[in-house]
């Protein structure tokens, strides 16, 4: 629980110093696709929370790492004159795809399990009254 809140600072913070900074035009390449690793970081940490399974450091090492070699990437491209970046955004929209997939079957199956601990305690319910109403007209 304590991972998730420190994700939630952290997104805030980052929206908070995205509202306040330029970036040059120059470098939308390098910020965009390492937005896209860092993204991609946060929808793994979302799915791994929700399997309870959720590491801080492997996190931390994902999120910062992930963004950097993202921008690697793009540095080399530009070097060769190849548009390396493309393999990276491919790479992490398709895993971002994949994290939201696993978050969605997660939310959606306890939802199910949800509505049917509730069917089974209103049914519960309505069977213990039942089983009051039968006994007080015994009695009368």
């Amino acid at each position: 629980m304590v991972g998730l809140l420190i994700l939630v600072v952290f997104i805030l913070f980052g929206i908070i110093i995205g509202q306040n900074v330029i970036i040059p035009y120059s470098s939308y390449q390098y910020v965009a696709v390492a937005i896209l690793a860092c993204l991609d970081s946060v929808f793994g940490a979302l799915a791994a929370s929700t399997g309870k399974n959720f590491k801080m450091k492997i996190f931390l090492s994902g999120f910062f790492f992930n963004a950097i070699f993202a921008m690697f990437l793009v540095y080399l491209g530009e070097i060769l004159n190849v548009e390396i970046y493309l393999a990276a955004v491919i790479v992490f929209g398709g895993r971002i795809l994949n994290n939201f997939s696993i978050i969605r079957r997660d939310l959606m199956d306890k939802a199910h399990t949800n509505r049917k601990k509730y069917k089974m305690k209103k049914k519960d319910s309505n069977n213990a009254i039942k089983a009051d109403v039968e006994v007080t007209e015994e009695n009368i």
